[in-house]
């Protein structure tokens, strides 16, 4: 072989995964998230797992993008540990429908019919009603069509330039010497591993090694070691994909690992009994396309037959190697960028995250409250660790959702993500305030500040508004009741009243000399910030109202509500201001 023949193997290799790649995503976009909402919706029922694996990776034509699939499913919690492992059986299986259409290559016959379901000629008759849909069409589903013809295309064609690249190879006896080596069992495991590895695809290593066996005699005993090895290296995209992840989704990683690696080990225990005690005259035989593909699908199909009664081990395998962490871990951990092509899901994983977030910031605030009167040095840490939590909350939370958006979302999608962006700023704040009002209660308990029976009948009135405003608020948001919304403006005004009437009697005890100026002043301070915590709950509850009516002016609606004299609005209004008579 010569530099040229080189190029055009690498070249064909090049277009061969670019073709693979673009039929994968064009089929995954076609199905416009259906096929992993599907995924993720999968029964508990472990034989419909298997087969549903082998349909998914049937589809896509890759095993490694199920298995990915599915590592970031159970890092979102969409999906159980013990769910995934028929999945991964039968992604195994179905990955092996890529060798049985590149053996179409290796077809003899003159009949007019079987020359033009030939991958060579197919691929001709593909490419250009691909190609005719790519550019005509101005629908997207039709290019998606059109572009999975094309792909096929690309994988015969680059299947084709490979094969044409090692032909000088036939008669090389250097070659035919290396192959030599490969009939050492562990030497052809390794190189399987090792190729497909680095290409992240068993199904291109096993197109190269067809490509191969057209020009170059290999036979049965070095072929099948590597192939058992490619199922080995294919686990690589897998193990990639888990780095970051959660303990659950790297032990679905670890799973898929042990799976290929116990199959490949019982294989080639029975590939030596077999060898050295019967040495079948096959093993020195000639191996074509679709020997090699049977070789592929039966390792496959066998190792999942064999493995399939012993599931539960393999979970308990993955918790052995993977060790659960002491550490509880946070929901961010739900936010799994490779959700991000299926809004839906992602916007539900953004959600359930968010959810935990008001419950944090609720929580701290609810906490700092107790904290006025009866101070406690461990609760108030805890409350500074809930806020910085809360940031991160905030900061993944937005990022994560930014991202999203630049993806093609659904009107119902696009109002739930801008109602998840314009709430978390305002339950961040929430937690800030929580971390105000610890500070104005240090300062009470370190100083010894005794208020007045009056200004603590008062301060305790303040707390029981702001409380239930605060569960309205949480709750309304966590189950997007909006007649629930629509109570909090009105205990927000009550609360703004109720902050003015605190200051006018402060002022009043002040001039009497029935307290001091520095009790004025944590007082106050007190006040304010339980009625900036009043403020954000209005902001997110006239943003649960304005989004549902795809409406995004907040000041004009408060505007509306305070000059329209609404009836329901001032009864509400009337019952807080009795509730809460101070």
């Amino acid at each position: 072989m010569d530099i040229f023949s080189f190029l055009s193997l690498f070249g064909g290799l090049a277009i061969f995964l670019y073709g693979m790649n673009a039929m994968g995503d064009a089929l995954e976009r076609s199905s416009a998230g259906k096929l992993k909402s599907f995924l993720g919706n999968v029964t508990k029922n472990p034989l419909g797992a298997v087969l549903l694996g082998a349909g998914v990776t049937a589809i896509i034509q890759s095993s490694s993008a199920t298995t990915v699939m599915v590592v970031g499913f159970i890092n979102s919690g969409i999906m159980e540990l013990g769910q995934s492992i028929g999945i991964i059986m039968g992604a195994n299986i179905g990955t092996t429908i890529t060798s049985w259409i590149l053996s179409l290559s290796g077809i003899q016959s003159d009949n007019v019919f079987i020359q033009l379901i030939k991958a060579q000629n197919l691929a001709f008759l593909v490419s250009v009603v691909g190609i005719v849909l790519i550019m005509m069409s101005k629908n997207d589903k039709k290019k998606d069509i059109g572009t999975i013809f094309l792909g096929f295309a690309m994988i015969m064609v680059g299947m084709d330039i490979m094969s044409g690249a090692v032909e000088p190879l036939k008669n090389n006896e250097q070659f035919h010497q290396i192959l030599l080596l490969f009939e050492n069992p562990l030497l052809g495991v390794l190189m399987g591993a090792v190729l497909t590895a680095i290409i992240q695809s068993s199904s291109a290593s096993v197109g190269i090694l067809q490509a191969l066996s057209v020009s170059v005699s290999i036979s049965y005993g070095s072929a099948i070691p590597i192939i058992l090895g490619q199922n080995i290296g294919t686990c690589v995209t897998a193990v990639l994909s888990a780095i970051g992840a959660n303990k659950n989704a790297k032990r679905a990683a670890a799973i898929h690992l042990s799976f290929n690696i116990i199959g490949t080990l019982v294989f080639l225990i029975l590939f030596y009994i077999v060898k050295f005690v019967f040495n079948p005259a096959i093993f020195g035989e000639s191996v074509n396309g679709a020997g090699i593909a049977v070789v592929h699908t039966l390792f496959n199909v066998t190792s999942t037959v064999v493995m399939f009664p012993f599931i539960k081990q393999l979970e308990k395998l993955a918790y052995v190697l993977i060790r659960p962490e002491k550490q509880k871990e946070e929901k961010t951990e739900l936010l799994d960028e490779r959700l991000l092509v299926t809004p839906p899901v992602a916007i539900a994983q953004a959600t359930r995250v968010t959810h935990e977030m008001a419950d944090i910031a609720k929580n701290s605030l609810i906490d700092s409250l107790s904290l006025i009167f009866d101070y406690d040095n461990a609760k108030a840490k805890r409350i500074y660790e809930d806020e910085k939590a809360v940031d991160r909350y905030e900061d993944k939370i937005g990022t994560y959702l930014v991202k999203l958006s630049r993806e093609s979302l659904s009107i119902v999608d696009s109002h739930e993500a801008s109602n998840l962006l314009h709430t978390i700023g305002d339950f961040e704040r929430i937690s800030d305030h929580a971390i105000n009002i610890v500070d104005v209660a240090k300062e009470i308990h370190e100083k010894g500040i005794v208020f007045t029976d009056k200004a603590v009948k008062e301060m305790k009135v303040l707390i029981a508004a702001l409380s239930e405003i605060l569960d309205n608020t949480v709750a309304a948001f966590q189950n997007d009741d909006i007649e629930l919304a629509k109570r909090i403006e009105p205990l927000e005004q009550v609360i703004d009243k109720i902050r003015f009437i605190l200051k006018q009697r402060h002022i009043e005890r002040l001039q009497n000399n029935e307290c001091t100026i520095e009790t004025g002043f944590v007082f106050s301070d007190f006040i304010t910030n339980c009625e900036r915590v009043a403020d954000h709950c209005s902001n997110i509850g006239v943003c649960l109202i304005q989004v549902a009516k795809d409406r995004f002016d907040t000041h004009q609606y408060l505007k509306n509500v305070k000059e329209s004299h609404n009836e329901v609005f001032e009864n509400m209004y009337n019952k807080y201001e009795a509730k809460y008579s101070i």
